[in-house]
């Protein structure tokens, strides 16, 4: 009770300072150009574990420990816990770190937080959500550089993780459009990926493909900005030779979807007030339990990638309890080779 009380007390001391930062500097950010071809940030095969581990998960909401409607900060800090435990190459943020991205606090919440991660030299590759952007844009954007030092100027960016596995995150809050800077950029990605690249995550906040609910909160059911990163996948010459896994969050729950060769995974379950939804036919989770507070690991093994939902079996208990529940796979597109002409022989 006292450590905890304690690290309560680090947490409170932060956001304080924080929330005085915020209101008193008011710095102007300087926009980069990601890598048009090639990783914006590369990890060696050496430097990976055998299998590779991915974490994936969005919507934690970090921000003041006393504040919890918004957000579990029991909960919350369980998941860190455990996906610290897991020691994962990658971890995955799908956006909505912060509650409020124009406060400084929060993010000093999420830093005193995830401190674990830091100890344990834990790669966190975050994606920018809407949550990131409540406030002024000039300040929001500042603040999550100042959390993430190495992604200043970039609000999309690549990541080799050895050599089959590839990273895009994207921001859902900016165009997807077939003439936007963003999709531009990935297809120059995806035509310089070398051979032996098998799979590629897009991690974003905004889902492009999820169960669309015809009663109760249809704040939830897809735009047209991200339905048109699913066409643009859909007919990418490069799915051909590669398998394309799209991970997002926003919607507070977990859906999965199959559609077009490529897999798509909603992973909001990370402390945010958890969403009911209405599961379509389409959505391969079926399961009526809730709440999904919950994160996603992916794990290399041959020529596919595991999927697991790691969800919290009890909210409510004192101490954390886990269940393994949706588990699939992944495979890598087969690879067909022409077959080379024989020659008739000579008359």
């Amino acid at each position: 009770m006292h450590r905890l009380r304690r690290r309560w007390l680090l947490i409170f001391a932060v956001t304080a300072a924080g929330l005085l930062l915020s209101s008193c500097s008011k710095p102007r950010p300087t926009l980069l150009a990601a890598r048009a071809s090639g990783p914006d940030f590369q990890r060696n095969e050496g430097d990976l574990s055998h299998p590779a581990r991915i974490i994936v998960y969005g919507d934690m909401r970090f921000t003041d420990p006393h504040e919890t409607t918004a957000t579990n900060p029991k909960v919350r800090r369980w998941l860190v816990d455990q996906i610290a435990a897991e020691r994962p190459d990658a971890i995955l943020l799908s956006g909505d770190v912060p509650w409020h991205g124009g406060q400084a606090g929060d993010y000093y919440v999420y830093r005193a937080e995830t401190q674990i991660w830091r100890d344990a030299h834990l790669h966190v590759y975050p994606a920018l959500g809407n949550h990131e952007f409540a406030g002024s844009e000039t300040q929001c954007l500042e603040n999550w550089w100042n959390a993430f030092p190495e992604l200043r100027g970039r609000r999309w960016y690549s990541v080799a993780l050895g050599n089959s596995i590839y990273i895009l995150n994207l921001d859902s809050n900016l165009s997807s459009s077939p003439d936007s800077g963003q999709i531009t950029w990935i297809k120059s990605q995806l035509a310089s990926l070398p051979a032996t690249v098998r799979f590629v995550f897009l991690n974003l906040h905004h889902p492009p493909v999820v169960d669309v609910q015809k009663t109760g909160d249809s704040s939830h059911n897809g735009r047209p900005n991200e339905r048109a990163l699913a066409e643009f996948l859909a007919r990418e010459p490069e799915k051909s030779r590669l398998r394309f896994l799209v991970v997002a969050g926003h919607v507070h729950n977990y859906e999965r979807f199959s559609q077009d060769g490529s897999v798509y995974v909603v992973s909001g379950g990370g402390g945010a007030i958890p969403h009911h939804v209405e599961r379509g036919p389409e959505d391969l989770y079926q399961d009526s339990g809730f709440p999904n507070y919950h994160y996603m690991r992916f794990v290399e093994e041959g020529e596919k990638l595991v999927g697991t939902m790691v969800r919290v079996a009890n909210p409510e208990a004192a101490a954390p309890a886990w269940q393994e529940k949706d588990h699939f796979e992944v495979p890598a597109v087969v690879q067909t080779q022409a077959v080379p002409a024989v020659p008739h022989p000579q008359r």
